[in-house]
């Protein structure tokens, strides 16, 4: 499982270290930006990662900063959003905007942590799919032309004695074909090669 970093950007040192020294003694990976700017011109490479920000800084506030990495990394690196100056229009408008959580100041230790540790955990769930969606597409490839037919047909539901009409071949053929295919995409059973087409579809 990967172990994704956590960045801090906030203007205010107190918080900045108060907040590393609280998710570091959780086992997360935690990095501290001192502003937006100073973020997105050192932004790291992580393919997913999740943002902690305050509101309100000099130069480029939060609102621009949840943007900008919306833009830059889309849904991959979910923001929380910490401020002291909250209210219901901006709250709607940093929701749309894409951010997964609005804590308010002064907040609960144990409230931001739950937060941080769901975007982390939706995180572990999508980076899980994306690998299987690979997997999947990439044993789908090693099936030759006559395995993909019975693959496709088993996927849609089709009987053995249906393949075996719809392909002009003996139920006993089928089975045979149905065997390597199974093997092939390494699946234990019928609904977990169905499930397997559904993400190789989806790749």
């Amino acid at each position: 499982m990967i172990q994704h970093s956590v960045f801090v950007v906030d203007d205010d040192p107190a918080m900045r270290d108060a907040l590393l020294l609280m998710l570091r003694a959780e086992g997360f990976r935690a990095r501290a930006f001192s502003s937006a700017s100073d973020f997105l011109e050192a932004l790291p490479p992580d393919k997913s990662a999740c943002v902690v920000t305050d509101m309100r800084m000099p130069g480029l506030n939060g609102t621009d900063l949840v943007r900008k990495v919306r833009e830059l990394r889309g849904d991959s690196w979910p923001v929380i959003v910490i401020t002291g100056h909250a209210d219901v229009p901006l709250a709607v408008q940093l929701m749309k905007a894409g951010v997964v959580d609005f804590i308010e100041k002064p907040f609960d230790p144990n409230r931001l942590l739950e937060s941080v540790r769901g975007c982390v955990m939706s995180l572990n769930s999508r980076e899980a799919d994306r690998a299987a969606r690979e997997a999947a597409t990439s044993r789908l490839a090693t099936l030759t032309a006559r395995e993909r037919q019975v693959f496709n047909a088993l996927i849609e539901g089709c009987s053995n004695k249906e393949i075996a009409l719809r392909l002009e071949i003996s139920p006993r053929t089928v089975e045979i074909f149905r065997a390597k295919v199974m093997t092939k995409m390494e699946a234990a059973s019928l609904s977990a090669l169905v499930r397997m087409g559904m993400r190789a579809g989806d790749a």
